[in-house]
């Protein structure tokens, strides 16, 4: 009997740093067999081809183009060219990562064909259903047969939630990830030398989810803290093509921050290794900052990664200063994450398929 088969749905930058990590492990083994499609969400070359060729994820075996649009017609899209391709070749399950609209446009499309739903960073909450991602997350999660979770908070909400499916607390495949990334950066990147950053103090800054970007007093706030912080250390700020476009047609122009062009994965750890500070609006930043044992602020007003500011890693930019004395966040796990995830899945399909 062949090995089971997991189609494995990809779209935006946080996914694909995931699936490099489970991917790499899924190879080693030959315990599955899977099959990478992009949906198209993240188009840009630098948020996307870039992030595939410096981790070898496997090219995917179909990119349907979909990026760009509104949340309902880019989800609307993804529905249609992911029926499909599950039509012409049927998995065993589907496997989806986090709260974007490729998460949910394959969510749905395995409910819809019958095929078991695998969920990898299930569990989290911000508690604020004005977020797409907390709507995503809220379906995935109800719409899966195996849930991963990273933490036991995680853990948690789903059982207050009732869900009835099958959950495994692994860690946090992020961290997988960042150990892989702080190895290859050491050799793979010269930014900071390019950037004339050796010896100085800075911030790198990310900001690009819609929350604050479609929100122009929010932004504009958020915009003033920024430039704030610039007054005491150099802040770098690598520019999503979403917040470029919102400040092109704002004119909106940070005063003192060095605004550059996205980076590519080992650029962004090298910066943030060398860095003073994390500040973004990013889940996966706020904890590769905490991998990287650098505080950070959170350019939101939750976060579903409560353990950061528990730990005193992380605050929030509306709270003035750190909530708790800076400890070990043992939930995060060994490193080992996508090892422990490969292995359930093969024994949950082994146990679909008896």
């Amino acid at each position: 009997m062949s090995a089971p088969s997991i189609m494995t749905i990809v779209g935006a930058r946080p996914q694909f740093i995931k699936a490099a990590a489970l991917s790499r492990v899924i190879q080693s083994t030959g315990q599955l067999r899977e099959y990478i499609v992009h949906t198209g969400q993240h188009f840009d070359d630098n948020m996307s081809e870039i992030f595939f060729r410096e981790l070898s994820i496997p090219v995917p075996w179909r990119h349907l183009g979909i990026g760009g649009g509104g949340h309902g017609a880019m989800t609307g899209r993804m529905l249609i060219g992911l029926e499909e391709l599950v039509k012409s070749d049927r998995p065993d399950a589907i496997l989806v990562y986090g709260d974007t609209n490729s998460t949910l446009a394959g969510a749905i499309t395995a409910a819809k064909m019958q095929i078991p739903l695998i969920h990898v960073e299930a569990g989290l909450r911000s508690f604020n259903r004005a977020m797409p991602e907390e709507i995503n997350r809220l379906i995935a999660d109800q719409l899966s047969s195996l849930l991963f979770c990273p933490t036991e908070a995680s853990v948690t909400n789903l059982r207050n939630e009732g869900n009835g499916a099958q959950i495994e607390t692994v860690g946090d495949i992020n961290f997988d990830a960042t150990l892989f990334a702080m190895q290859q950066s050491r050799s793979r990147s010269e930014i900071v030398e390019t950037l004339e950053l050796s010896g100085k103090r800075f911030a790198l800054c990310t900001l690009h989810r819609a929350e604050n970007t479609d929100d122009l007093d929010r932004l504009n706030k958020i915009v003033q803290f920024i430039e704030h912080q610039a007054k005491e250390l150099n802040v770098i700020l690598p520019l999503h093509p979403r917040t470029r476009a919102v400040f092109k047609a704002n004119h909106i122009v940070p005063k003192g921050v060095r605004v550059i062009d996205p980076l590519g994965y080992f650029d962004i750890h090298a910066l943030m290794a060398g860095c003073d500070i994390v500040i973004t609006d990013s889940g996966g930043m706020q904890k590769e900052a905490y991998f990287h044992a650098r505080p950070c602020i959170t350019l939101r007003d939750e976060t579903e990664w409560v353990e950061t500011i528990q730990a005193g890693w992380n605050r929030l930019w509306t709270e003035d200063d750190w909530s708790a004395p800076r400890r070990t966040i043992h939930d995060y796990g060994d490193g080992k994450a996508a090892n422990k995830i490969v292995n359930h899945i093969v024994d949950f399909l082994g146990n679909c398929r008896s």
